[in-house]
């Protein structure tokens, strides 16, 4: 059976927020310093202009080729699933930035744990509704 635009969507989605905030965190975290440095932002608008151009190419590629962009309830109730394990995901990511902004000095780690918290959250809202589509339910 042929995949859905939605879910060409979210596999484009999962496989370029892996690739290019791993990349990202790769490249910065073996920078530790107690605080966030230009060329820190300078490689995390690089990273995020780069998502956004896969991103928008891909869907483009997508909507090219896959006409039928309709969502039916089964669309709907995965989203909501993955919606639901993302929070749990961010709210224990928050709870844990915080933690570290009261142990450790400046706010690279601060920062950069709530962004981990956020790209994760992000891969477990896609993760859990690729594994919906697998599963068919």
């Amino acid at each position: 059976m042929p995949l859905s635009f939605q879910h060409k969507s979210l596999w484009l989605m999962f496989l370029s927020l892996l690739l290019g905030f791993g990349l990202y965190f790769q490249a910065v975290l073996p920078m530790t310093t107690p605080d966030v440095r230009p060329e820190h932002v300078a490689r995390f608008v690089g990273a995020v202009i780069a998502l956004v151009i896969v991103q928008v190419v891909g869907h483009l590629g997508i909507a090219l080729l896959d006409r039928r962009p309709d969502t039916d309830e089964r669309d709907r109730l995965y989203a909501l699933r993955g919606a639901r394990n993302a929070s749990y995901v961010l709210a224990t990511g928050v709870f844990a930035a915080l933690c570290t902004a009261l142990l450790t000095e400046g706010n690279f780690l601060f920062t950069h744990v709530l962004l981990a918290a956020w790209v994760l959250a992000q891969l477990v809202e896609i993760g859990s509704q690729l594994v919906s589509y697998g599963r068919g339910g």
